[in-house]
């Protein structure tokens, strides 16, 4: 049966569902989140293959380097996403449905009826019979009437956990022309993780970056990354694997992160002690706000498996200034 929930999607890689020879390459691989795709990387005359294919995949035992399956279905206004949730929803070991082009609260709403009625067990209101989760909706953002009504698709389905920047079409759109800069995505890009934060939803992940080769391309997934996560994202979408580890290096604390984060929190349980509602250290005024941030840092360190425990005996005895 699928395995609990991961929230953290630190990459979220496509897979094409009609590539035999690519889904068994996926077993070798170490990443939070597989989108087994029906969608843009299928041809039409490919898609019951491709269905097929991703229904048997996820009956077989999950490699341990997989924390989260999930299936890309076709969007809901193609007619085909219901032949997708048929086929899928079969598959025993799935945790994720990623809904495509979702223009309005109704295509989140349809996905979750289709599932409800599918597998009750897994989607009945209040605690479920069983120990296996509800299966989470990750909902792609490709256009500018669905930026306009973040509000209400945050809203749209309890079992929403994300939203996903979908670069290519949002261009397509606006009729933009994409840049190394990305300038022409920063009102999208800012809306987008910010009605993720306002709504609690545990996945923001950003556009993919379609350099990949060498060095060069690299370098331009690294600075995607870090301009990503200034922004408020805290994963991406991959299209090779070759992304993937970039990725997930780039969203997960820095050993001076996380040593930052464990002395302010350490220091900061001083403080509380000592009723010092603000404080310094090495010079930094330290208040709330900051201290919030430095145990998320501490909770996110831990949830991509750092040794927090080892940082924090080593500055166990660390005092505010």
């Amino acid at each position: 049966m699928a395995a609990s929930r991961s929230v953290i999607r630190r990459a979220l890689l496509y897979v094409p569902g009609s590539s035999q020879k690519m889904l068994d390459k996926a077993r070798g691989l170490n990443v939070d989140c597989v989108a087994y795709d029906l969608e843009d990387s299928v041809t039409p005359s490919r898609k019951p293959e491709a269905r097929s294919n991703i229904r048997h995949f996820l009956q077989r035992s999950r490699p341990a380097g997989i924390k989260e399956n999930a299936v890309r279905i076709n969007a809901v206004q193609s007619g085909l996403a219901l032949h997708d949730l048929t086929e899928v929803l079969q598959a025993p070991d799935i945790d994720a449905i990623v809904v495509p082009k979702v223009n309005s609260p109704s295509d989140l709403r349809f996905v979750t009826d289709v599932i409800r009625h599918t597998l009750p067990e897994r989607h009945t209101e209040g605690s479920p019979a069983t120990n296996v989760p509800p299966i989470q909706l990750l909902a792609l953002i490709e256009s500018a009437k669905a930026v306009t009504d973040l509000s209400s698709i945050c809203r749209a389905s309890p079992y929403l956990s994300g939203l996903i920047f979908a670069a290519e079409d949002f261009a397509l759109d606006l009729s933009l022309t994409r840049t190394p800069s990305l300038m022409e995505f920063l009102f999208a890009r800012s809306a987008i993780a910010t009605a993720c934060r306002a709504y609690n939803l545990p996945s923001t992940i950003d556009l993919v970056c379609t350099s990949y080769k060498g060095t060069e391309g690299q370098q331009r997934l690294r600075e995607e990354c870090l301009g990503g996560k200034g922004l408020g994202f805290n994963g991406k979408q991959c299209i090779h694997p070759s992304q993937v580890e970039n990725v997930q290096r780039a969203f997960t604390p820095s050993e001076d992160e996380l040593e930052w984060a464990v002395r302010v929190t350490i220091a900061d349980q001083k403080a509380d002690q000592q009723g010092r509602g603000a404080w310094t250290l090495d010079g930094q005024m330290i208040d709330a706000p900051v201290v919030g941030k430095a145990k998320s840092i501490v909770n996110k360190a831990a949830s991509c498996d750092m040794d927090t425990e080892s940082m924090q005996r080593k500055w166990k005895d660390q005092e505010p200034d």
